[in-house]
């Protein structure tokens, strides 16, 4: 096992929730990684990316402002901090992992070669 996510949750809406995932290290060092999630009856979509030193990130329009996306490199762990929760924010989220030296700008979804398991989020009204 590559990318080990961590537990999701059921949170009410307007309620925070951090989701973190530990990799290898031969996959984390200067790879670019991700969190995805795929919403019921929707496909994957992609949330939050950031580069392997953690000096650019970007975001879903959706979750600009009430997600962060951060990493550690000593800990080999990504997390995804998730603030002022949506109802439509419920979904099964990825961690994911481009392969070693990818750069952040030019990476596309079909580039991230690692997934963790997937974690179930639940977001009542």
């Amino acid at each position: 096992v590559q990318l080990q996510a961590s537990a999701g949750g059921l949170v009410q809406a307007g309620g925070s929730l951090r989701l973190s995932c530990a990799a290898s290290v031969r996959i984390f060092g200067t790879s670019v990684m991700a969190w995805f999630r795929r919403a019921p009856g929707k496909g994957r979509e992609i949330v939050a990316a950031i580069s392997w030193n953690g000096g650019k990130r970007d975001y879903a329009d959706s979750v600009k402002g009430r997600f962060t996306i951060f990493r550690d490199n000593i800990e080999n762990t990504v997390a995804l901090r998730m603030n002022s929760l949506k109802p439509e924010d419920t979904a099964v989220y990825y961690c994911a992992a481009t392969p070693e030296n990818y750069y952040f700008d030019s990476v596309r979804p079909i580039d991230y070669r690692f997934w963790g398991q997937g974690t179930e989020v639940t977001v009542s009204s």
